[in-house]
């Protein structure tokens, strides 16, 4: 059972069109798959029951807010995303203002759409290092419209806050995370987290 995640190095002569890595990665549905800038491919294991049962809970709140405050849309950690280095990422969640989803084309929403969520979580399992994952947050608050991100530690019980332009901000077992401004009204108990 694969417990980290698996890099994949394609040679040069052999790297997939956008096309072909998406095919790929429906074909492979089970696994799930992301691209870096550089065209490496990362096979990222499926989380354990515990840490999948928070990142749902996660998704719950997200999606309960989201549907009230009816300006955006949430996505699953399945979904895939292409950002503007070429990379295709997939957040344990991701919101998105609708204004900035509807620019995009029918097909490029039933694809790794090309356009980074304005918020988006990554939770730490067990088994991944920490700084992997604060050079993906890193990537993503880099992206055009990107506002706000966080990456939930909880071995650490720590989040850690991602702003454009700002430095990092780390939260020490806090009960509550605000996603304000960005989401008016969004409160992540993170009870339900740790």
């Amino acid at each position: 059972m694969l417990s980290h995640p698996l890099m994949i190095q394609i040679p040069p002569s052999m790297q997939m069109t956008d096309e072909q890595f998406f095919e790929f990665c429906q074909v492979n549905r089970d696994l799930r798959i992301e691209r870096d800038r550089f065209g490496e491919i990362l096979i990222m294991p499926p989380t354990g029951s515990e840490t999948g049962n928070r990142e749902f809970n996660i998704a719950v709140q997200l999606g309960i807010w989201t549907e009230q405050d009816g300006t955006g849309i949430a996505f699953s950690s399945s979904t895939g995303f292409t950002l503007s280095t070429g990379a295709k990422r997939s957040p344990d969640a991701s919101w998105m203002k609708l204004e900035r989803w509807n620019t995009l084309s029918s097909e490029q929403q039933q694809r790794f759409a090309p356009i980074c969520p304005d918020f988006v979580v990554e939770l730490r399992s067990p088994s991944d290092n920490l700084q992997p994952l604060k050079d993906k947050m890193a990537e993503y608050i880099k992206e055009p419209g990107v506002q706000l991100g966080w990456l939930i530690d909880r071995k650490h019980r720590r989040v850690y806050i991602y702003r454009p332009g700002q430095p990092e901000k780390i939260w020490e077992n806090p009960e509550t995370v605000s996603g304000e401004p960005v989401l008016p009204g969004f409160i992540l108990n993170m009870n339900k987290v740790w």
